[in-house]
């Protein structure tokens, strides 16, 4: 079984690098996916209030036989409760919906600068309280920009542990990258195979070929020896133990510096743009 490395957050807790998602994952089929995931050797699951299957999550968790202490779990703030009371009440509810104590780590799903007066700054308030009184351990953003970063910096006291933001082969997201670098905040890559649309690159295919990796692993790998943190989905046990299978093989730095050059820059971004996203759900 590969050994998946641990990052060391800025808190001084640990992450492990490689991690399992959730994200559209149907809530009937999340406790036989996150049951999997774990009995493969996943210790690292990644959940959110918008993914609708955190008690499936937490009932997984409590199944599994392992102890709480070995699992990473992190889930995230829904769009809708960015103001703190109602912040407040919806990690309450996370909580009670993992049947969790605490998390390993929550997050600002999005910043949504063109909602709530723009005001995401007193959200990051109210999570430095879940983190002081201990029911997040660690703390952090996802999807930020640079200019809401530098905002979080000048108005308030603690350094986002993670930054969870698309990052892939065809989209690099360098800019935030190189911030978090440059802040000691850690990078996630969500999306981190670009939903598969990197898999049929020529490029990434020749250079999977050549070492005998499937082009999954290869991209995984890759942001891997970048040192971002990763957390591919599926739902298909071979596919699950094949995307943990990557801590046996190094790819060259030429091939690392290879598939960087396929960037397409904003062109390649699949997502929505965190400085206009203003989703709510109903």
């Amino acid at each position: 079984m590969s050994a998946v490395k641990n990052i060391t957050l800025n808190d001084g807790h640990t992450i492990p690098q490689l991690g399992f998602g959730v994200f559209k994952i149907d809530p009937k089929d999340a406790v036989e996916a996150v049951s999997k995931a774990l009995e493969i050797g996943y210790r690292h699951i990644d959940t959110a209030q918008m993914y609708g299957n955190e008690k499936q999550v937490g009932e997984a968790i409590r199944t599994s036989g392992l102890e709480r202490g070995d699992i990473f779990v992190t889930s995230k703030l829904n769009n809708g409760f960015h103001r703190p009371d109602d912040a407040r009440k919806a990690f309450e509810t996370t909580l009670s919906d993992l049947g969790l104590d605490y998390v390993d780590l929550f997050l600002i799903h999005w910043p949504l600068p063109t909602l709530y007066d723009g005001d995401f700054v007193s959200t990051w308030k109210t999570l430095e309280e879940f983190h002081r009184d201990g029911r997040a351990r660690s703390i952090g953003v996802s999807n930020f920009q640079t200019a809401h970063l530098k905002r979080l910096a000048d108005e308030t006291e603690i350094v986002p542990a993670i930054n969870q933001i698309e990052v892939h082969p065809y989209f690099s997201n360098q800019e935030v990258r190189s911030y978090d670098q440059a802040h000691q905040i850690a990078t996630e890559a969500w999306s981190p195979l670009a939903q598969g649309k990197v898999l049929h690159d020529p490029t990434i295919n020749q250079i999977a070929q050549k070492i005998g990796k499937t082009p999954a692993q290869v991209v995984l790998r890759w942001h891997i020896q970048r040192g971002d943190i990763v957390f591919p989905k599926s739902v298909t046990p071979p596919r699950m133990k094949e995307n943990f299978d990557l801590f046996d093989f190094e790819l060259d730095p030429s091939d690392i510096e290879t598939i960087s050059k396929l960037d397409k820059g904003e062109h390649g971004r699949i997502g929505p743009n965190p400085d206009t996203f203003d989703y709510i759900p109903k």
